[in-house]
């Protein structure tokens, strides 16, 4: 289908002697006999799109050029039009400023002329394919990566974490374990960048929308970003609305587009430098002006920006830390909330500023419902936890914070140990790894689960993937909760404070 030359041409013998042609040269054709018929076949699959010049005022233009407006990045649909011999007439000049890739045939056409032409249009068309999967690849690449990048996380953080808690008085061992989590949780934010940028481009990211308090964002994006300013000693200025601003939005996304303007004024403005974090509502509008004093911007990088992996220069020539996609992905998810993003600055030396535009709801109450406790069992008695992990320095680790917990722990090394491990004994929660070799997590899940007695079982998901699918495969599985590695292991202690409160 992708490789196929959609003919229209609704008048005359051309698309019938066009589709001729093209069959004897053994070029996939389809003859389509109207315009919506034509924007329809399109959406099906289209290698190139042969059309005449008459056909333009009676739908080609308007469909044709949906389609072009639309199309994705790696795609430049062509287009063989066949023309009046003479001048050019204000339909072609028009079908040309539009259309894009456009090649003119003036009609009457030597048959090879069309064939080579269509021929050429094609092999072209087979390059921005070849584009298109090296895109795909590029994505599973990058989720693939993100997922063992973040095994290795676990182990780091939940050993910090037990080092700690055995010395928690210990000035050195406080020291070097701020500077772990410190670390760690910037890697896990560059992972998730890298994880956002293969969900986008392959569509898999899904806005979980609820009505959102913008204090309770700009609270958590003051947190994510006081220790790099600290750092710097770099003051922020808050100015908000005295009101209360709500918005039905994805809380996590629009925490990420602000954390990340803010994050991005924060590395390029100088020491004891100041940024003002305005917010203000404009009719249905919240408005959020970042405003820094830091080295500024071109005239020229005011939009290139915020273009994936694009990375501005320091004063010096030197290009500045980091991925280059921060900027690029608030701007995306701002406009998948149905906002925008945009940057002003008085040029080099003159600071910048980003504002954020998101549309707001004028009625809606802001929910804070708790989160739901596990259930409570007999007293005194210490609650038996299984750690399925495939990585064993992971589950040893997150074993020894168990137990500090007086918990009663078990280890399993594969899903068939841990299906083996909880027939034997039931436990009162499972923490399963769910990427393990021979059987998975989903699958140990589900023997669990239909084990009689095992549904009263808190099961928690540890994983490195956090796509929707995911977490609806997790779900569908079995298991309680879901959570993406490296995991604090505060985390699981809220999920199972049930539990924990039994051993205490």
């Amino acid at each position: 289908m992708e490789k196929r030359v959609l003919i229209f041409a609704p008048t005359g013998q051309d698309a019938a002697l066009a589709s001729k042609i093209l069959t004897m040269a053994d070029v996939d054709n389809l003859v389509v006999p109207t315009a919506n018929d034509l924007a329809e076949q399109m959406l099906i699959g289209v290698g190139a799109v042969l059309t005449v010049e008459e056909a333009l005022p009676n739908g080609a233009l308007r469909a044709i050029g949906e389609f072009v407006k639309f199309q994705p990045n790696w795609s430049d649909l062509p287009i063989v039009l066949l023309t009046h011999r003479g001048a050019d007439s204000p339909n072609v000049r028009q079908a040309i400023a539009s259309l894009g890739n456009v090649t003119l045939l003036e009609r009457p056409v030597r048959t090879l002329t069309l064939i080579t032409s269509l021929q050429s249009v094609l092999r072209a068309r087979d390059k921005q394919y070849q584009v298109r999967e090296t895109d795909r690849r590029k994505d599973e690449f990058l989720a693939s990566l993100g997922h063992e990048l973040r095994n290795p996380l676990a182990p780091i953080r939940t050993s910090m974490g037990l080092l700690r808690h055995q010395f928690p008085t210990q000035p050195a061992v406080i020291k070097v374990s701020d500077v772990i989590e410190r670390q760690v949780t910037h890697l896990t934010r560059l992972v998730d960048d890298l994880l956002d940028v293969a969900r986008i481009n392959s569509g898999k990211i899904e806005l979980q929308r609820t009505n959102t308090s913008f204090s309770a964002i700009i609270g958590h994006v003051g947190e994510l970003c006081s220790a790099a300013a600290t750092a710097k000693r770099i003051g922020i200025d808050y100015d908000l609305p005295d009101q209360e601003v709500v918005l039905f939005a994805d809380y996590a996304r629009v925490v990420q587009i602000v954390a990340n303007i803010l994050s991005n004024a924060i590395k390029f403005t100088p020491v004891e430098g100041r940024i003002a974090v305005r917010a203000c509502v404009d009719d249905c509008t919240l408005e959020i002006h970042v405003k820094d004093s830091g080295i500024g911007l071109e005239p020229a990088a005011l939009s290139r920006i915020f273009e994936m992996f694009e990375q501005s220069r320091q004063p010096s020539g030197q290009i500045a830390s980091g991925l280059g996609i921060g900027l690029s992905l608030s701007r995306q998810f701002a406009e998948m909330h149905g906002g925008r993003v945009w940057a002003t600055s008085d040029g080099l030396g003159q600071g910048s500023e980003f504002v954020v535009a998101l549309p707001i709801m004028r009625d809606g109450c802001v929910e804070h419902p708790d989160a739901p406790g596990a259930p409570i069992g007999e007293v005194d008695k210490r609650p038996r936890v299984l750690v399925v992990d495939d990585n064993r320095d992971a589950a040893d680790s997150l074993q020894a914070l168990f137990e500090m917990e007086n918990c009663k722990v078990a280890t399993a090394y594969d899903g068939f140990e841990a299906v083996s491990a909880a027939q034997q004994s039931m436990p009162d929660m499972i923490v399963m790894d769910l990427g393990m070799p021979s059987m998975d997590g989903y699958e140990a899940a589900r023997r669990i689960r239909s084990q009689p007695g095992a549904q009263s079982i808190l099961m928690i998901a540890l994983t490195g993937w956090g796509q929707s699918e995911a977490r609806q495969r997790t779900f569908e599985a079995g298991f309680d909760h879901h959570l993406i590695k490296p995991v604090n292991f505060d985390e699981i202690r809220k999920l199972a404070h049930g539990r924990f409160s039994r051993s205490h």
